[in-house]
């Protein structure tokens, strides 16, 4: 049965780190390329990429594919309940709603403790990522107008930039939210296991790209200018500077959607407050404000299945306790009564002893 969940749990993680988070990163790339390249030609040049960080990092972490980040959070055997996290994730991102993979599944097998100091961290990034994207997108509104493409002369220039920028990106990203799906999986694996892998994450892209990035995309093709290759390109490396600061913060994981999200509303706000005069609050806030929802009810379903889980399982290791003690308490009272039998019946060999000896003296 472990098995059976672990390969349940796995492929619907996967799934959903896939169709939901892959697009935070290959989002602005498929919209500003879409109708330039055809989809298989972006579907191999992500995989490559894709292929060339989960080799480096299995050969380079002795087998353990996660790049480190599941350090705190020990292996332990997937259970039925471990599987129906990534079932609700699924769910909800068919809905299009923005869920955090990393509270929702590493939550569920790691301890209140860690997923305290992930929620802490997660929610650090969305304010860190929306102050830094509204301060330099201030200061880059004041240089370009991004309201409007680049001329021919340049894109050559800026497609290569960004074709580049993206692979980074691309990398970093998945030296994060590789151990969503690493957690399901023994920490060090055999080659012939990584490339079962390879080949699930390949044809989950085959699949992202050909849907032209799902319904998640949605949320990136709503903010301003992201079909364009140079605005693109900026906002995945601000993004990938980013995930690289916290990636090197501590080993914590923490949800990169949060950081994604946290980005774009910075952009949009800084966008919409330094291109007019007036500024366009009113018209960008129920976009800014939509995405923040449904980033809480990501959270909220996350956490509570999380506690979910946690209640379920102290609950049987509770009890699993009382029934050890109980065991415990019936074997101490057995064997007292087979201690005191045993020296009644030495006294009682020892008291006959006496007699046939008095019978034998008279």
């Amino acid at each position: 049965m472990v098995a059976l969940f672990t390969t349940i749990g796995f492929i619907l993680a996967g799934y959903s780190v896939i169709a939901n988070d892959s697009v935070q990163t290959l989002g602005t790339w498929i919209a500003s390329n879409r109708e330039r390249f055809k989809w298989w030609q972006l579907w191999i040049a992500a995989s490559s990429v894709l292929i060339v960080t989960l080799v480096y990092g299995w050969y380079t972490g002795d087998g353990d594919i996660s790049f480190g980040r599941l350090t705190k959070i020990p292996y332990i055997e997937p259970q039925w309940y471990h599987a129906m996290a990534p079932l609700a994730l699924v769910v909800l991102t068919r809905k299009g709603i923005p869920v955090s993979t990393s509270f929702l599944v590493l939550s569920a097998f790691a301890s209140t403790f860690v997923l305290e100091k992930m929620l802490i961290k997660s929610m650090l990034g969305y304010g860190l990522a929306a102050l830094v994207a509204y301060v330099l997108w201030l200061v880059v509104a004041r240089l370009i107008d991004e309201k409007e493409d680049i001329s021919e002369k340049y894109k050559p220039f800026w497609r290569t930039f960004q074709w580049f920028s993206t692979g980074f990106l691309w990398y970093t990203w998945l030296s994060h939210d590789v151990a969503n799906i690493a957690v399901f999986l023994p920490r060090q694996i055999e080659a012939w296991q990584l490339v079962l892998i390879i080949i699930f994450f390949v044809a989950g892209l085959a699949n992202i790209f050909y849907s032209k990035g799902g319904k998640i995309q949605q949320i990136v093709l709503d903010k301003q200018s992201t079909k364009y290759v140079r605005s693109a390109t900026l906002i995945d490396l601000a993004y990938a500077f980013l995930l690289l600061y916290f990636k090197q913060m501590n080993e914590i994981p923490m949800s990169t959607t949060w950081v994604f999200v946290g980005l774009l509303c910075g952009r949009e706000l800084a966008l919409n407050t330094g291109l007019t005069k007036k500024g366009n609050i009113k018209m960008i806030f129920p976009i800014v404000a939509k995405d923040f929802l449904k980033l809480m009810v990501g959270l909220m379903v996350s956490v509570a299945i999380v506690l979910a889980i946690h209640y379920g399982t102290d609950q049987r290791e509770l009890n699993q306790a009382a029934a050890d003690k109980l065991k415990l308490t019936e074997s101490n009272e057995s064997e007292m009564l087979d201690n005191k039998s045993e020296v009644a019946t030495q006294d009682s060999v020892k008291y006959n002893s006496l007699e046939t000896s008095d019978t034998i003296q008279e």
